[in-house]
């Protein structure tokens, strides 16, 4: 049972989520879905690495864990508690001081939503008919492709005035978004411009 000292930081609300679930008749530990909404300020950090560190102390498996966050510092810092957490009461279970290497847990799904997303697309790219080696294009790198498209086509140049890279952007994200026509998208961005 994870209930040693590092829970007992917790306040009531805060441990009744991070220890939620029970063991079932079989012996296996098992929980349902959970959901957790909380404001600024509050301990959300905490409370979800005390959960996952509350899943893995119960004996699921580290592999068979979902931590994600918006950013890679966030992703870090809870992986980083959960894994101090474990530690911490393996250490104080079995005696031994601050717990170290010999306790250290590691969470390979526990990231961003876009580091885990990639990785799950390109681990089934074939799948999906893509090659595993395919590129991500943020914003920025996106709109320079369609500034390079508008010089190579000749259309920074026209006499009529043709939209900037920012503008061809959105239309190309609203038309895949909304699988509306691209006139319709670039109507609608177009208007938004004015």
């Amino acid at each position: 049972m994870a209930t040693v000292t590092a829970f007992e930081r917790l306040n009531s609300a805060q441990r009744a989520a991070a220890c939620f679930g029970a063991r079932h008749e079989s012996g296996e530990f098992r929980a349902g879905p959970l959901l957790i909404i909380a404001g600024a300020g509050t301990g959300k950090t905490n409370t979800l690495a005390h959960r996952v560190a509350h899943l893995i102390l119960e004996g699921v498996s580290p592999e068979r864990i979902l931590l994600l966050t918006f950013t890679r510092r966030a992703a870090q810092e809870m992986t980083r508690r959960a894994q101090r957490i474990v530690a911490a009461v393996l250490a104080e279970k079995t005696g031994q001081g601050g717990g170290g290497a010999e306790f250290a847990v590691k969470l390979p799904w526990s990231g961003t939503f876009h580091s885990i997303a990639n990785r799950l697309i390109r681990r089934n790219a074939a799948r999906v008919g893509l090659d595993a080696n395919f590129s991500v294009l943020d914003r920025g790198d996106a709109a320079d492709l369609m500034d390079m498209v508008r010089h190579e086509l000749g259309l920074s140049r026209a006499e009529k005035r043709f939209p900037r890279k920012d503008t061809c952007l959105a239309i190309y994200s609203h038309h895949g978004n909304t699988v509306a026509s691209v006139s319709a998208s670039g109507a609608w961005v177009l208007t938004r411009c004015e």
